[in-house]
């Protein structure tokens, strides 16, 4: 009660009273003890507290005050204030019939410390033990906390749902070729190059595209003996006597379209086209006019890059979570806005040690050729559950690393702890294979207060047990 307020009673016991001054000396009539709680109760309910603003606006004050445009702020006297404060806070009533039907089981000490009584009592600070009851110590477990506790904590509940449990993983990486689609122009036998096409490092080639002319000492002879053969009186039209000449020609990698001309024409060329053998880019050119080209020398190396690799390197916790067909979202450090689509073609059986990452193979579609070989990229993998699964909130899990709990709200102010199973997490939410089913409600913020408190209440129940209030009492009157 504030000052004010006690003056107010004071002075409106006196008037009750009826006191008389007599020669400075007080009369003081039999009071009626009915009329004095009456005119206190009065005094105290009618003086206010303080002031706040007209409008509910956030703004109080102690003392009387006006608005700045002149209107007076509005009194708020002790039976109009709102609080949340617990019910613990009063004077506790020892008598159930006070209590209604609620009974006492024992009384806790105020400061939280794991010492009980089975009577009302005092600590050593002179501070009343707190009343505990038998519907607020539940043997499941349970936690009860008050609307006012509730209110100041900032208790929240969401409801288990099925939820898709979308997980990602990232990795970096780079484009390569795919090794599938690599040729290389090469002689078989020792030439000469005559001459070479309009074509560099870098050009686009279409299959069959010309590329050279070579003269070849080994493919002149070889072509002048098939010819020989198909054009003899004795051996024309017998396949037989043709083939081997044939085959002799295909072995020098004599390309089909020069043998099928001079099966046509039967005239021997003196110099052979070489042509492109697949559709691709230029990557490198040897080939040079009038340079002699032993065999096995590379004079021109395409690729086909419509379809290309991207390798990536994933970490090894992330290994678990993917398989080959899965697919993945690409993006080119070029091309920020645009995503490339592909699937993982080889987990490589290999692990870096230094780095404990693994190498991944991604397959990407390259139409448009705008992905080039050793550019970077940053590959995401869906790694959640294809269906949806029971999930919570991360904040409702309590994890205390070899267990893990959520607080299911039972409603009316009762929070129980329940273990569960967790499983996968992403996007904020975490899988429950096992504890709770679809529509509990389970605590999200505020949880670890809760849990702190039903912690403190398992003590203090372990206390309340015949024998330990005994023990309590004698250790508080050890103490000096």
């Amino acid at each position: 009660m504030s000052r004010l307020a006690v003056t107010g009673t004071a002075v409106a016991m006196i008037a009750a009273a009826g006191v008389t001054l007599v020669a400075g000396r007080a009369i003081l009539p039999q009071p009626d003890q009915g009329s004095l709680i009456s005119a206190a109760h009065a005094a105290d309910a009618g003086a206010p507290i303080y002031f706040r603003d007209p409008d509910g606006k956030p703004s109080y004050s102690l003392t009387p005050r006006k608005t700045a445009d002149g209107r007076d702020y509005r009194a708020v006297r002790a039976s109009e204030d709102i609080s949340f404060d617990d019910p613990d806070d009063t004077p506790e009533v020892t008598t159930a019939d006070a209590k209604g039907d609620r009974r006492i089981k024992f009384y806790r000490n105020p400061m939280g410390l794991p010492d009980t009584s089975p009577v009302p009592k005092k600590d050593p600070m002179g501070m009343d033990y707190i009343a505990v009851y038998e519907d607020e110590d539940s043997d499941d477990g349970s936690v009860k906390l008050s609307p006012g506790k509730i209110q100041r904590s900032g208790v929240k509940s969401e409801p288990v749902e099925l939820r898709r449990i979308r997980t990602l993983v990232r990795a970096p990486g780079t484009i390569q070729l795919d090794e599938r689609r690599v040729s290389v122009v090469a002689m078989r036998a020792e030439s000469f190059v005559q001459k070479v096409a309009d074509v560099t490092t870098g050009s686009r080639v279409a299959k069959g595209q010309p590329l050279m002319q070579i003269y070849s000492s080994a493919i002149s002879s070889a072509a002048a003996e098939y010819l020989a053969t198909i054009t003899s009186k004795t051996t024309a039209g017998i396949e037989p006597y043709g083939r081997g000449s044939r085959q002799r020609l295909v072995n020098l990698d004599v390309p089909e379209p020069v043998i099928a001309e001079m099966e046509k024409s039967h005239a021997l060329p003196i110099t052979v086209q070489w042509s492109s053998p697949r559709d691709g880019i230029v990557l490198q050119r040897n080939a040079v006019e009038g340079m002699r080209a032993q065999p096995g020398d590379v004079l021109f190396r395409i690729a086909d890059i419509s379809q290309v690799w991207a390798t990536v390197d994933l970490a090894e916790r992330d290994l678990g979570n993917i398989a080959v067909g899965q697919s993945v979202t690409v993006r080119a450090r070029s091309y920020p806005a645009r995503n490339f689509t592909g699937l993982i073609g080889v987990i490589y059986p290999q692990l870096n040690k230094e780095t404990r990452t693994a190498r991944v193979r991604i397959e990407l579609a390259n139409t448009d050729l705008a992905l080039l070989p050793d550019m970077y990229v940053d590959a995401e993998i869906d790694t959640g559950t294809p269906a949806p699964v029971l999930s919570v909130s991360e904040s409702a899990l309590l994890d205390t690393g070899s267990r893990q709990a959520v607080l299911v709200d039972k409603g009316q102010g009762r929070f129980e702890p329940r273990e569960v199973k967790p499983g996968r997490r992403g996007d904020g939410y975490v899988e429950i294979r096992e504890g709770v089913a679809e529509g509990d409600a389970v605590v999200t913020s505020a949880n670890f207060l809760i849990d702190a408190e039903s912690n403190l209440k398992a003590a203090l129940k372990g206390f309340a047990e015949p024998g330990a209030a005994r023990d309590g009492d004698k250790a508080m009157g050890a103490r000096p």
